[in-house]
């Protein structure tokens, strides 16, 4: 079993020689890191919630009201966090979020956090919008855990073709995200007057799509015109359990629901069959006004299926709170966004290794051998 707490022995030994690490280790600092290097459009875009953010931040503070009970006087040498999700064994009961402009927090960006994951042994869901095709970020990823999520568009033809190309690249899983049926009401974006997809951004999976192409009408649509066609495709409203049922019978691979909330919605999921939910509210981006999304962690468990959870993650004594409260695994947004915008791969790796020591280090100072250990409490 890995021992991700020793992290921060060669940290310390580096100070000996006075040597630092030239990344952050803590939320806020990773934040101003990030802003003093990325252009304020793509900052606003990573960072900004919706409406005034209430729901956005209110999911952080939620999440912080739970806490730990501890064991003494046991052996707290070695610790396990290993799990399994979807017949994956996996080290860590971490999975990096999908997010759609790592291509422009960092060049090269979808595939830096594909092979950041690799080289972690962590799970991982990649996202529609991308600069880097889906088998190319396929071919990154390596042997690591690898969902790919998909926003159903408009167009059926052009939904279950890049479901039928994510099933042939080898990805492990569907994640369908049914949260943004349109887009949110997102007033820094709409300050900056950007939406970096209807520049033609980010939409290597829609260019490299033989359907998508069609729609077009051209073989190689120009950046304002793919987006203002992504633009007219992208989200489909009416998307319901029908189109769910219509896309297990496209494909073989386990499907995961991401934005269940709702018990109801959960106890749905498992008679339709769908293999996983992801208990999330999209980081507060989508929807304001919403309850903390780890408020509804516990109803949604109710209905049996194997569990991931987003929303408000911030550091690895929040993926043990997550984790201890019934999730399979805590799903990391923004720390590694900003970590790869610092330093690409490298940035990713450290964000994510920071956040596993001190999970590891908490278990250990609370002498907590193993994830089924945790008992969490609400104060």
């Amino acid at each position: 079993m890995a021992d991700f707490g020793s992290f921060q022995d060669g940290i310390y030994a580096e100070g000996l020689l006075a040597k630092h690490r030239r990344f952050p280790y803590t939320f806020d600092d990773l934040e101003a890191r990030a802003q003093q290097v990325l252009d304020p459009a793509t900052f606003d875009y990573v960072r900004g919630g919706a409406g005034d953010e209430t729901t956005q931040d209110v999911n952080v503070s939620e999440l912080r009201r739970y806490g730990f009970v501890p064991r003494m006087l046991r052996d707290r040498s070695v610790r396990d966090l290993s799990t399994t999700f979807l017949g994956a064994e996996l080290e860590a009961p971490v999975v990096l979020c999908p997010v759609g402009v790592n291509g422009l927090v960092h060049e090269g960006g979808d595939l830096a956090v594909a092979r950041a994951a690799d080289a972690l042994g962590v799970a991982a869901m990649y996202s529609t919008l991308a600069e880097a095709t889906l088998e190319e970020v396929a071919d990154a990823r390596g042997d690591s855990f690898a969902a790919f999520q998909l926003y159903p568009t408009k167009d059926d033809q052009l939904t279950d073709s890049l479901v039928r190309r994510a099933d042939k690249a080898g990805f492990d899983a569907l994640t369908i995200t049914l949260d943004t049926g349109s887009l949110g009401w997102r007033p820094r974006d709409l300050r900056n007057g950007y939406i970096p997809f209807l520049r033609g951004r980010c939409l290597a999976n829609y260019l490299s799509d033989p359907r998508f192409i069609e729609l077009c009408g051209v073989d190689s649509p120009p950046p304002l015109h793919a987006g203002i066609v992504w633009s007219s495709l992208f989200s489909k409203p009416t998307f319901s359990w029908d189109d769910v049922a219509r896309i297990r019978r496209t494909t073989d691979l386990p499907i995961i629901l991401k934005g269940i909330c709702h018990a109801e919605d959960a106890r749905r999921a498992a008679a339709e069959g769908v293999d996983a939910i992801a208990c999330s509210n999209h980081g507060g981006r989508q929807a304001n006004g919403g309850l903390p999304a780890i408020g509804h962690l516990e109803s949604v468990l109710e209905a049996g299926l194997p569990t991931t959870f987003d929303s408000g993650i911030r550091d690895g004594v929040d993926v043990l709170r997550a984790v201890g409260l019934g999730a399979t695994l805590a799903g990391v947004g923004r720390p590694y966004v900003y970590g790869l915008a610092i330093g690409g791969q490298e940035g990713v790796e450290h964000v994510v290794r920071s956040m596993l020591a001190e999970a590891d280090l908490t278990m250990a100072a609370d002498c907590l051998t193993t994830l089924a250990d945790l008992h969490v409490v609400k104060r």
